[in-house]
């Protein structure tokens, strides 16, 4: 699933693609996309006419912004979006295709089907959910050591849990809540409750270092994931511990272990992060 550095750069992309251009029609092939409104007539004729003029991201959620409306779209496994020409072939997992005026389209593709759009008048996109739900951004005023500290002293969940909790904070996933614990040496079940003030403190850092480097890097490409351009992210370069099961740590040479927290496959070192 792309986490905050992948839609992040999937934003980035379509910001160069798409603002300005009208809507000329919407066609949905897969109805079960569109959770708002739940008539999906209701949202091809508010889109009918409306230009997209600037593109958002909360978390893990992109947000396309036309004159009057809120588009919310949540990729999970599999989604894509891509800007195509008229006289292009239509892939067979293209499930919604927003035709514009200049004849050009962009066409959303999702083999597994689990994305979901959701269309709000502008301005109340943040007030319902799945928005309203989320906790701050890592990159926010918000997001604090203070914050950080708080959340964690309260919970008895174990740190991976927690940090995966979107009504935590949003955009960590599995891939960079592992990166951030290793760099942080804490291990993955260690309880939330149990970290010193020292290691709240460098785990702070270590989670806005990491989703820094990643979004500078165009995110990570894991499986199938590519930007609206069709390039890949190339954090995955930068990986220390995610998908390494049985390589060498880079910090101590010890191999490197999977195992199940939280119902998420977990990589780890169990040297540098031991469970005290």
């Amino acid at each position: 699933m792309p986490e905050l550095p992948e839609v992040e750069t999937i934003k980035r992309t379509l910001e160069a693609l798409i603002l300005n251009k009208q809507i000329d029609r919407v066609a949905v092939f897969w109805p079960k996309i569109v959770k708002h409104p739940e008539e999906v007539e209701q949202f091809q004729d508010a889109l009918k006419g409306q230009t997209f003029l600037e593109m958002g991201r909360r978390g893990k959620f992109l947000i396309f912004y036309s004159d009057d409306f809120a588009l919310v779209s949540h990729l999970r496994m599999e989604g894509k979006y891509g800007l195509f020409e008229s006289d292009e072939p239509v892939d067979k997992h293209t499930h919604v295709i927003f035709y514009f005026t200049d004849g050009t389209e962009l066409r959303y593709k999702d083999v597994r089907k689990f994305g979901t759009m959701h269309l709000f008048l502008k301005g109340t996109e943040f007030n319902q959910l799945p928005l309203s739900q989320l906790g701050p951004e890592p990159f926010s005023p918000e997001f604090t050591l203070e914050f950080l500290t708080e959340k964690l002293a309260s919970s008895n969940r174990k740190i991976k849990v927690l940090l995966l909790d979107q009504t935590v904070m949003v955009g960590l996933g599995n891939i960079y809540v592992d990166e951030a614990l290793f760099r942080a040496r804490i291990h993955p079940e260690r309880l939330a409750s149990s970290l010193s003030s020292g290691e709240i403190a460098i785990l702070h850092r270590e989670i806005i270092a990491t989703l820094t480097e990643a979004v500078e890097k165009g995110g990570s490409t894991i499986r199938s994931y590519v930007n609206s351009q069709g390039q890949i992210g190339m954090f995955q370069l930068e990986l220390f511990v995610y998908g390494k099961k049985a390589e060498p740590c880079v910090n101590c040479g010890t191999e490197l272990q999977k195992m199940v927290v939280g119902g998420r496959g977990t990589h780890y070192c169990p040297v540098c992060q031991q469970l005290k």
